[in-house]
């Protein structure tokens, strides 16, 4: 069977989750699944000397024995792109990345491989995501976000660069608002141009954002007023820089936010604290708000954060934790499972096909001893 290759449009958009839980439908399917990431990009230090966590957590749900070198061949670091555009590295990366897809796949009914953050990462060494898909003749899901017709445009380009690959778009997190304009306009739209439309996965908010409490914890920040709940969700960020007047205005456009501002800017900070979509203010710098602010924070229920950090380092952090989200855990995982079961097509996904055959043959010949499906019947599956 064919691997199945799940790619996006861009970072945070779920493909973790989905990819794993696709594995895990797959296994409840009767099939033997692996996970394959060809190239790592979640990395903890700079050289890459910590690996990505994805394939550990796959490892973990899948259980899979192999280890996670296998599972991810090429750590892209930035020391790795740094010698690759130094030395021409394209066949040799390539070829490990072949040789370890394999070696996988000899053992398994089906692999279901990952893709880099975005489609282009891996072009140094000619493993873009449309590259993987190339080189391992693999059904691919695009995964995308949708909040208004504008973002049909990057669905729309990244589906167009799998041509024969791919399976089909699957739609994450589309809120109940955008739902029905997306089915009713969006999805003929695709088809109408040889697109498939896998599914149409709604949003759900434990899985959009963090709570203020693991936020607290991924920036390491103290907590000033721990009488005030830290259950609320984080789905964006807003920096305070502006004057008060128009940062009033601006944290009320905004909902299910963190305020992140210096801690010697209380103007901006009462202006946060009036504005009901403001989860939690975060102050940067060390510097610990007047008793005033921290009372009205009390009146209002809104946690204060403090961290050491500046304010453009917090903002680094914060931005990178809310582009993962919760698509990193088993839960979400697993939550995601029961999600694609209920809204994605799944049966497409599941059957076999034969590999396509890199030969000279004529152009619609379809024919083989084992009857194969054609290729354009497969189908697939459907921040901050």
């Amino acid at each position: 069977m064919n691997p199945i290759f799940v790619t996006s449009t861009g970072e945070g958009t779920g493909k973790t989750a989905i990819a794993i839980a696709v594995a895990k439908l797959a296994q409840d399917r009767g099939l033997d699944v692996a996970y394959f990431k060809p190239k790592g990009t979640r990395l903890k230090s700079p050289v890459g000397k910590t690996r990505d966590e994805d394939p550990l957590l796959a490892r973990e749900m899948l259980g899979i024995e192999a280890d996670l070198a296998d599972l991810e061949p090429v750590v892209y670091s930035p020391a790795f792109i740094e010698e690759a555009i130094r030395g021409n590295r394209d066949g040799e990366v390539r070829e490990r990345v072949r040789e370890h897809f394999d070696a996988l796949a000899d053992d398994y009914d089906l692999v279901v491989v990952e893709g880099g953050g975005r489609l282009e990462t891996g072009g140094i060494v000619g493993l873009t995501d449309p590259d993987v898909a190339e080189l391992l003749d693999a059904r691919t899901v695009v995964v995308g976000g949708y909040a208004n017709p504008a973002d049909v445009d990057g669905v729309l380009a990244a589906a167009r660069q799998f041509e024969d690959h791919l399976a089909g778009v699957l739609f994450n997190a589309v809120a109940d608002a955008n739902f029905d304009s997306l089915n009713t306009d969006v999805v003929p739209f695709l088809e109408a141009r040889d697109i498939p439309v896998l599914g149409i996965v709604p949003r759900v908010q434990e899985l959009a954002g963090i709570t203020v409490a693991d936020l607290a914890d991924a920036v390491g920040a103290d907590l000033l007023n721990p009488e005030a709940s830290t259950d609320g969700f984080v789905e964006r960020f807003a920096v305070g820089a502006m004057g008060s007047d128009a940062a009033l205005r601006h944290f009320r456009r905004m909902r299910n936010a963190a305020m992140i501002t210096g801690g010697d800017r209380s103007e901006i900070q009462a202006a946060a604290l009036e504005a009901p979509g403001i989860e939690t203010i975060v102050l940067t710098g060390g510097l610990r708000p007047s008793g005033a602010i921290l009372g009205k924070a009390a009146e209002a229920d809104v946690p204060v954060l403090l961290v050491q950090s500046d304010t453009k380092v917090t903002v680094d952090r914060i931005e990178s934790v809310l582009s993962t989200g919760r698509t990193r855990d088993p839960e979400t995982v697993e939550r995601m499972v029961d999600l694609l079961a209920d809204h994605a097509d799944l049966d497409g996904l599941f059957a076999a096909r034969e590999p396509s055959l890199d030969t000279d043959s004529e152009a619609g010949d379809d024919t083989g001893t084992d009857g194969g499906t054609e290729p354009d019947d497969d189908a697939e599956t459907g921040e901050k």
